[in-house]
């Protein structure tokens, strides 16, 4: 108990920052609103062609692209949340926190459980935004809950891998280029913006094994199938080794480097 109640404290923490910082939450509006708004209506036609709408699986553009925001705004808020280990290694809090009487590994397990705390904030916000555009959930609020269980599964994926980034780079410039150079392939080699059968046959290969395409997937499922539990099963296996996985390496590598 007294470990989940250090993993809280740290991420309480966290949670406060952000909730201080209005231009964060104003830019969580207005990013998916930009892509939702223009790039979903802008491909509206090219659904509708019989063809291409049966490669997205509905006629809607805009409800085939939602699961996408949804997972790339989940992608880059927690690949960025290991900025928070460099800022307060900078500021000095980190050392506070390493001196304070709590276990060393809920500092990065508290960080990453607040970058998913975030992303569920930022998914309510775009699943507004997307049903006031036109877009139903075809497994209703009981979908919703299943959504934002898996994006912020995901979320601590990123998370995760970010804070174990962090735990060994100490400037923020060396922390932003590795982190996007990561996140950029992982979200254009996907199919978050556009099915896998319209890929050519490499790029269709590495969607095929990139983690952001088995979230994409449960969660589009979701969205426009429905309860397709097999779908959804075979994904959320996945995404929840992938979590544990993270979640220990973060675990073992923000130890190693606060004992050098």
């Amino acid at each position: 108990m007294m470990f989940l109640s250090d993993v809280w404290y740290v991420a309480w923490r966290e949670l406060v920052i952000y909730l201080r910082t209005p231009v964060r939450i104003l830019m969580t509006v207005i990013q998916p609103l930009i892509w939702l708004g223009l790039m979903g209506n802008m491909m509206q036609g090219f659904a509708k062609s019989p063809m291409v709408g049966e490669m997205l699986g509905t006629t809607s553009y805009l409800t085939f692209m939602t699961p996408g925001i949804i997972l790339m705004t989940v992608l880059f808020g927690g690949a960025f949340s290991g900025m928070s280990i460099v800022w307060d290694r900078r500021m000095g809090y980190l050392e506070k926190l390493l001196a304070a009487p709590i276990s060393r590994a809920a500092i990065p397990f508290g960080k990453a459980l607040a970058a998913s705390v975030q992303a569920g904030i930022q998914i309510l916000i775009i699943v507004l935004i997307a049903t006031a555009l036109g877009v139903r959930l075809a497994t209703g609020p009981l979908g919703l809950v299943a959504i934002l269980l898996i994006a912020m599964c995901f979320s601590l994926i990123v998370s995760s891998l970010s804070l174990s980034l962090a735990a060994r780079i100490k400037s923020h410039e060396t922390l932003m280029a590795v982190v996007n150079f990561l996140t950029m392939p992982l979200m254009f080699t996907s199919n978050a913006l556009f099915p896998i059968e319209a890929m050519p046959g490499w790029l269709a290969t590495v969607a095929r094994y990139n983690p952001v395409t088995y979230a994409v997937t449960a969660i589009r499922h979701l969205t426009i199938s429905g309860w397709d539990w097999l779908a959804i099963a075979s994904s959320l296996g996945i995404l929840a080794g992938l979590t544990i996985a993270f979640l220990v390496l973060s675990r073992f590598l923000f130890q190693r480097a606060t004992a050098e």
